[in-house]
């Protein structure tokens, strides 16, 4: 199991199940609970988030390596691999985060490593539950029937409420006292808002 001294939990998919779809509905209502949401995405792909004729990309063309950019509203880090470089493991996107500024990570894709994840499955893509091989897969959230699995908790892939309270009691399910994001925990009991 990775170590992360912060609640880390998944959601994992296959392509097209509506990860990213599902995540942009959860981190708001986790956030109206007051808890301090940090994400972790893999991607397949190749992928930039600066553009030609911008100065953070003209310093990587440049070379460099890794480059900061910074104003009063965020901060945005970049560091380039190798071409040759393997694919990245979850700590290494883990170890980007500021966690002195957050309550829990929720890791999109990151489906082969060892960590607790919600599978999102939608039997309408034909393709094969992931829990069946993967024991680290803590609830199934479906948007149908299916079989019966050894996944100790079914979910409404539908119904993101109900998944970000089974988040919510999982997480304070496992945590111990001594660990500091009980009490960001504690605090969701009294701040719950009804939708």
């Amino acid at each position: 199991m990775i170590q992360f001294p912060l609640p880390l939990i998944g959601l994992c998919a296959y392509s097209g199940t509506g990860k990213t779809t599902l995540l942009t509905r959860l981190i708001p209502i986790l956030k109206q609970r007051d808890l301090r949401i940090g994400v972790v995405k893999h991607a397949h792909h190749n992928f930039d988030i600066d553009h030609p004729g911008k100065d953070s990309y003209e310093f990587r063309q440049a070379g460099a390596e890794q480059v900061a950019v910074a104003s009063h509203k965020r901060i945005a880090w970049i560091k380039e691999h190798q071409e040759d470089n393997k694919e990245p493991a979850l700590s290494d996107a883990l170890s980007a985060l500021d966690i002195n500024d957050l309550d829990l990570v929720i890791a999109e894709g990151f489906k082969s490593e060892n960590f607790a994840k919600i599978e999102l499955h939608r039997p309408s893509l034909g393709k094969p539950l992931l829990c069946t091989h993967d024991k680290n897969i803590i609830a199934l959230a479906t948007d149908a029937n299916v079989a019966a699995t050894a996944t100790p908790q079914l979910l409404d892939l539908n119904n993101v409420d109900e998944i970000a309270e089974f988040i919510i009691s999982y997480v304070k399910a496992t945590l111990t006292n001594s660990h500091k994001a009980l009490r960001a925990f504690k605090r969701t009991d009294s701040r719950h808002v009804s939708r």
